[in-house]
């Protein structure tokens, strides 16, 4: 390899730490039921927060409210997953380099 070459992986591997540093950083907002759940996911997909609007909460709609909140929440993860994964893409140039 050419010293340019090893310079330009250095780089690479400096902005790919960098990056995955910013996106456990960083959050993403999802809702179900038009608003009626939300939740937040952060950049290491642990759920941050579930928000319940008052409307919805009803004893006998349980089983409806289980379902928002499942819906809510994995709407979340993918978010946050797409977003990694665009924000990896274009720190790579579209290559796929496996763990990231």
């Amino acid at each position: 390899m050419n010293k340019k070459m090893i310079q330009q992986a250095k780089k690479l591997q400096q902005d790919m730490m960098k990056m995955q540093e910013e996106l456990e950083n960083s959050t993403v907002e999802a809702s179900s039921g038009g608003g009626a759940v939300k939740v937040v996911v952060n950049g290491k997909l642990k759920l941050e927060s579930i928000t319940i609007s008052e409307e919805v909460v009803d004893t006998d709609e349980i089983d409806m409210l289980s379902d928002l909140i499942l819906a809510a929440v994995n709407e979340g993860i993918s978010k946050s997953q797409e977003e990694a994964s665009s924000k990896m893409s274009s720190l790579t140039g579209g290559l796929n380099i496996p763990g990231f």
